[in-house]
């Protein structure tokens, strides 16, 4: 199966602007012959990076109010409150998918209503490419717990979204960056029958080196790696307080996509300093072969031992009983 990385920069804080770009993105990847294309984390419309080059931890601080409220005006709804449409704001990129005949992976920052609208989380969304569903959004998977200064910006998420996915002879699971290395989450997309495991970064190879190569042996899986580009030239002049956000200069991210294969070794090393859509032909064969002695969720588990319980409701701010 053909799967590609759109290993691309946002246009920063600019929701429609980077969403045309994605969809430029799927359309090349289905010019490709891709099955799945995979963006970056929180792709839509940027990753804060502003939290460590503003000193953002300042309570009540008036410059992080002014960005943030840029943040949650540009985020993602994906509900019928945007324009009637349940795809809210990813209506052209879930049309997109559709007309490419792509399943897509894309990171965004959402806003949802079921939570009352002005929190932001980290969001993975899985969009189907064909089939009955094709162009649906089948499942949101909000992640767990925002790293470190993340928590100034995204709310912590649920279980709904450990779900996993059917594109061809895979059974696709993703996670967001560094819940990647929370080995209960892990465990539990393995448990779905996970073979095929995306990891959503804003970019970095020193964060998708080890770890892709690492999960790829124990959940004797292909693992990819989508990054994103963040440069200084990615900001738009608009961008509140963007000189103080870039006066380190040099790039934010620098991408690090890469692809591990079942056996642990490298079929797309990582790539970084540029955009491009890196494409590998990915052989589920490989797969049975490397459980013939090791399967993390089958013959070398021990359920009667050790238990993992998921809770997959999603979470709400009230849960209403109307009368009768």
């Amino acid at each position: 199966m053909k799967t590609g990385i759109a290993q691309i920069s946002p246009v920063f804080l600019h929701r429609d602007a980077t969403l045309a770009k994605v969809i430029e993105w799927i359309q090349r990847a289905g010019r490709e012959g891709c099955r799945l294309v995979a963006f970056g984390e929180t792709l839509v419309p940027a990753y804060p990076v502003w939290l460590a080059r503003t000193d953002a931890a300042r309570f009540d601080a008036d410059d992080q109010k002014q960005i943030h409220s840029v943040y949650l005006d540009q985020s993602v709804v994906i509900d019928s409150s945007v324009g009637g449409d349940p795809r809210g704001h990813l209506a052209g990129v879930c049309d997109a998918a559709r007309a490419a005949g792509v399943s897509v992976i894309l990171g965004v920052a959402e806003r949802p209503g079921e939570r009352g609208g002005h929190t932001v989380y980290c969001s993975r969304v899985f969009i189907e490419g064909r089939g009955v569903n094709a162009g649906q959004i089948l499942s949101i998977h909000r992640k767990l717990m925002p790293t470190y200064e993340e928590r100034l910006s995204w709310g912590a998420g649920d279980g709904a979204g450990l779900v996993t996915h059917r594109v061809d002879s895979f059974c696709v699971g993703a996670l967001n960056c560094w819940e990647n290395w929370m080995p209960l989450a892990r465990a539990a997309l393995y448990a779905s029958g996970e073979d095929l495991h995306v990891m959503l970064w804003p970019g970095g190879e020193r964060l998708t080196r080890d770890i892709t190569r690492f999960a790829a042996l124990e959940g004797r899986s292909f693992v990819v790696s989508a990054c994103s580009i963040i440069r200084p030239e990615d900001l738009p002049p608009d961008v509140p307080h963007r000189d103080r956000i870039c006066a380190e200069g040099g790039a934010f991210y620098d991408g690090g996509s890469c692809i591990a294969g079942p056996d642990g070794k490298w079929i797309v090393e990582p790539v970084v300093g540029r955009e491009d859509l890196l494409i590998a032909d990915l052989d589920h064969m490989l797969v049975l072969r490397e459980r013939q002695n090791f399967d993390a969720a089958g013959h070398y588990a021990r359920p009667d031992v050790l238990r993992l319980t998921i809770d997959r409701r999603r979470q709400a701010a009230a849960n209403w009983i109307e009368p009768t």
